[in-house]
């Protein structure tokens, strides 16, 4: 009799997973966000927008000061419409935030919202305080001041809102921008990096259009679909000059919850540079490059040699970005044989294990079987300890792909995927890593910084439905 029942609630189960999936479809369909998605086009298309770069108000070459201001406003992405957006300092997306180890930075970070927001310095190693995590909410009309003192490599890192159940629509409708770290070994590496020129910022963005031009940002309880439409700092239907030289692309993934697997249209190879906590030991050649939510690689193209005028970056099967080559050359810079050394992180004779198990559950879900409660300490943790975590992602009902772990307030080292040595593209230090379905992913950890800090998939729909815990260090 129990395995009657037992199979009964096995199908009731499974009618309802497949109920719920015919909705979100419906959904979809009735929302109108099936069209085309928008295709660059050699000859014509919009100039690639550039993010500005923020200017330091603090004139002591040792000292650096910021002014963001969380805003509303307008963009026109398409044709001669208006869309409601939000954007640091501009209507969306914000500037990039150049500074370099060992300056001390102080950012006024003003809230001219009419909600309450955070900002998360996403891969900076600072303190608890100064993280902007879900505790450091900023309430409309006032002001947040972070101070910190930058002490780690050069890096492409990245800052966006961090909400308790908003981050995801406030990143959405564009609350996202660029960290720059410069240090001494990056200036000596003679890479490209005339930004804007041959060191090119990519925001990837994967979003919907209603049919009057706004955003068409909406979820079911299957989560939130992929975008009709790829944006690129913003722009739809891009297109970048270059000229035959090496040209450095910084690529941040900053969907919601898309992955993408960059390529070239001509299949060509480039060189990968960095990934999220900064160099590599050596490039590396690549032909493709896959990134998860939250994700940054860093990547050199060498245009100097080619005999094509225009070539496409492509996500999968589709161009999202033309590129134009001019026959104008310079000699300018070059790629280097060795970029950094990494040393593991020390270990104790018995480190510290923990084990995270990711499961979800359409939009939901939860580390360890907890759902994410502020009031809870998840972990406690050592300070300057090296600890291994192991993640593992145990699927779910209606899940159809991996999570992308995160972990505040550090960079780690990946020791091993599925017992195996990672790939020399993960060799470098991360700050977030994808961990498939089924798969268990090794990380050597550990904490210069005190305070409370979180971990969670940065799939945002799934942070802020529960899928987050926090930890103190102390």
């Amino acid at each position: 009799m129990s395995r009657i029942v037992t199979q009964r609630v096995w199908l009731i189960l499974a009618l309802l997973a497949s109920i719920l999936a015919l909705a979100g479809i419906v959904f979809l369909l009735v929302s109108g966000r099936y069209f085309p998605r928008a295709q660059p086009d050699l000859q014509n298309g919009n100039e690639l927008k550039i993010p500005v770069l923020l200017q330091d108000q603090d004139p002591d070459p040792d000292m650096a000061e910021f002014v963001l201001e969380a805003q509303s406003g307008q963009t026109n992405f398409l044709g001669s419409v208006m869309t409601d957006t939000l954007g640091y300092n501009g209507s969306y997306l914000g500037p990039v935030l150049r500074i370099r180890k060992g300056e001390k930075v102080t950012i006024r970070v003003n809230n001219q919202l009419d909600f309450p927001t955070t900002l998360h310095w996403h891969g900076l190693v600072v303190d608890g305080e100064q993280d902007g995590g879900p505790h450091q909410g900023i309430q409309p009309g006032e002001s947040w001041n972070p101070t910190f003192t930058v002490d780690q490599a050069a890096a492409t890192l990245w800052y966006h809102p961090h909400l308790l159940g908003d981050t995801a629509d406030q990143v959405y409708y564009g609350l996202s921008g660029l960290i720059y770290i410069d240090d001494e070994n990056a200036d000596q590496l003679n890479l490209p990096q005339a930004y804007g020129q041959n060191d090119i910022p990519l925001i990837v963005q994967d979003r919907s259009f209603n049919r009057d031009g706004s955003l068409a940002y909406r979820t079911s309880m299957m989560g939130v679909a992929a975008g009709d439409t790829l944006l690129i700092n913003g722009t739809i239907n891009p297109y970048l000059n270059v000229k035959k030289e090496p040209v450095r692309f910084r690529i941040l993934n900053a969907s919601n919850a898309q992955n993408f697997a960059f390529r070239l249209s001509d299949n060509s190879r480039f060189w990968q540079i960095a990934s999220d906590g900064g160099f590599l030991e050596a490039p590396l050649i690549r032909r493709s490059i896959f990134l998860a939510p939250g994700e940054r690689a860093e990547v050199i193209v060498d245009f100097s040699k080619t005999k094509r005028s225009d070539v496409a970056l492509m996500v999968g099967k589709s161009a999202i970005m033309a590129i134009r080559i001019s026959d104008e050359k310079t000699e300018t810079s070059a790629i280097p044989e060795s970029l950094t050394d990494i040393e593991p992180l020390i270990e104790g004779n018995e480190p510290r294990t923990r084990v995270f198990d990711l499961q979800s559950m359409g939009i939901s879900g939860t580390i360890n079987g907890k759902s994410f409660d502020m009031n809870r300490i998840d972990e406690e943790v050592n300070l300057n300890e090296t600890e291994i975590w192991i993640i593992r992602n145990r699927g779910g009902m209606m899940q159809t792909g991996g999570h992308p772990f995160h972990v505040h307030g550090t960079q780690f080292q990946i020791i091993s995927r599925n017992g195996r040595p990672p790939p020399p593209q993960e060799q470098g230090y991360k700050d977030t890593v994808f961990v498939n379905i089924g798969e268990e992913v090794a990380i050597r950890v550990r904490f210069t910084h005190a305070g409370l800090f979180m971990y969670h998939c940065h799939i945002l729909e799934h942070e802020d439905n529960g899928m987050m815990g926090q930890f103190r260090v102390s």
